[in-house]
């Protein structure tokens, strides 16, 4: 018995359970600290400004984006936790659910307070100075043609499909097509909301509950796509690279994308003072484009910043210090700010009245129409290049018509084809900024 004993409290014991966590804190102290957020929201005690608005649109995004990751179908093809925090922060606002005092403070936070700026600079200007710089000057010479194909065709059977349906070809252009191949909703149908508001003299609200649905509806059409174009590669084995994008050897030349280890060793050793400095470049890249833009009002601000940011990132005149204190602010931005610019845009700008009167079997038929015109551009222009088709088409295609980064992850891994990351994030970065220059020029025009 004492053997038996001995050998029993010998045994490994098992490992402790981790604690569930939700927005990097354990689940009881978040819910003690949501609770003391709700409370003072409901009693009318919350301050304004964004010291009210931080931690209540911060609790709403980050219960709403674990429902959606959580949730069977929705996480896996409508685009997940930012669906679901769009839409439900949209509730909130359209059945009151929430007191009028706390919807005006984050209203407020996100029109007048400029945090949709503020986190516009810090995205673009971080995700483009992380970049390789090879990888830009290289990709350049081939695939942004293949982006081009896929917007072009895109764009034109939309606005054909639009005219013959009577939707309108202009309607169609600016408030499904471009919205869809513009990156996303933060650094595409959110500033082309604004950039639509000022040259056309309308409500920027109202125009995104239409473009929101579009952008949705891209994604989960974009992900499904993804791996029916997977299925088609293995039938035919011709248009195929099995993750290979380049034809041949030529692949060899394009497939060093990623940053040497030293670079991305200091990259990722994390320094506050660099978010600090990081912080201070991207608004002041902000505030470059918005002067660009006063002696030049063609084009909108924010394409301004973009091209001035990439035009500084391929010249290396930044130091590489600089570039780093720029991503490394880009990331806390993204990691930690996302959920709440997703709740500010279901709350200020996405109405649901306007969104379920935009649904009707046109408007599914001419997202449709854009998705699958992305796929056929750019697989045919890939061929061209000297690209796989399959892989052409869903870099260079969908990933412009998925919402950003996660639908990035999402399309790849529906067409098991993660491996060519690296150049879904041009489609994301350098595709959905060309978006925004487009339709800053389109507008000239056709206002």
């Amino acid at each position: 018995m004492e053997n038996i004993a001995t050998a029993e409290t010998q045994l490994p014991k098992a490992p402790a359970r981790e604690t569930f966590q939700i927005y990097g804190a354990p689940w009881y102290y978040f819910a003690i600290f949501g609770a003391v957020v709700i409370i003072a929201s409901y009693m009318n005690k919350l301050p304004s400004g964004m010291v009210g608005a931080f931690p209540l649109m911060i609790v709403i995004g980050a219960v709403f984006g674990l429902v959606g990751d959580r949730t069977p179908f929705i996480n896996t093809f409508l685009g997940g936790g930012a669906i679901v925090i769009i839409f439900g922060s949209a509730a909130l606002t359209t059945f009151q659910l929430m007191p009028q005092t706390a919807i005006k403070t984050m209203s407020d936070f996100m029109k007048g307070g400029g945090f949709l700026d503020f986190y516009i600079a810090s995205l673009i200007t971080g995700s483009i100075m992380g970049m390789n710089r090879q990888l830009l000057i290289k990709a350049a010479l081939r695939y942004l043609p293949v982006i081009l194909g896929g917007v072009i065709v895109s764009l034109g059977l939309a606005s054909l499909a639009g005219a013959l349906t009577g939707y309108g070809a202009k309607n169609a252009l600016f408030f499904i097509s471009i919205p869809i191949m513009g990156g996303g909703m933060g650094a595409g149908a959110v500033p082309l909301a604004k950039i639509f508001g000022e040259g056309l003299s309308k409500d920027p609200a109202a125009m995104l509950s239409v473009m929101v649905p579009a952008v949705a509806l891209g994604n989960a059409l974009a992900i499904v796509c993804g791996g029916l174009l997977n299925r088609l590669g293995k039938v035919k084995k011709s248009i195929c690279g099995d993750g290979q994008l380049m034809v041949l050897n030529e692949n060899a030349a394009l497939k060093d994308t990623e940053v040497s280890a030293d670079y991305k060793k200091l990259r990722d050793h994390l320094v506050l003072e660099q978010m600090g400095t990081g912080l201070l470049i991207a608004t002041c890249f902000f505030s470059l484009g918005a002067l660009i833009n006063y002696f030049m009002p063609t084009v909108h601000g924010y394409a301004w910043m973009i091209l001035s940011v990439a035009i500084i990132k391929i010249t290396g005149l930044l130091p590489q210090k600089f570039e780093i204190c720029c991503y490394q602010w880009f990331q806390f931005v993204m990691n930690n700010l996302t959920g709440v610019l997703l709740v500010g845009i279901g709350v200020a700008y996405t109405n649901l009245n306007e969104v379920a009167a935009a649904f009707s079997g046109q408007y599914l038929l001419l997202v449709a129409v854009t998705v699958i015109g992305a796929i056929i551009g750019a697989g045919i222009v890939g061929r061209l290049v000297g690209f796989f088709p399959i892989e052409a088409a869903i870099t260079g295609g969908l990933c412009m018509a998925n919402m950003g980064g996660t639908g990035d992850v999402a399309v790849l891994s529906a067409a098991k084809r993660m491996e060519l990351m690296p150049f879904a994030q041009i489609s994301s970065r350098i595709g959905g900024a060309f978006m925004l220059i487009l339709s800053s020029v389109a507008l000239k025009f056709f206002s």
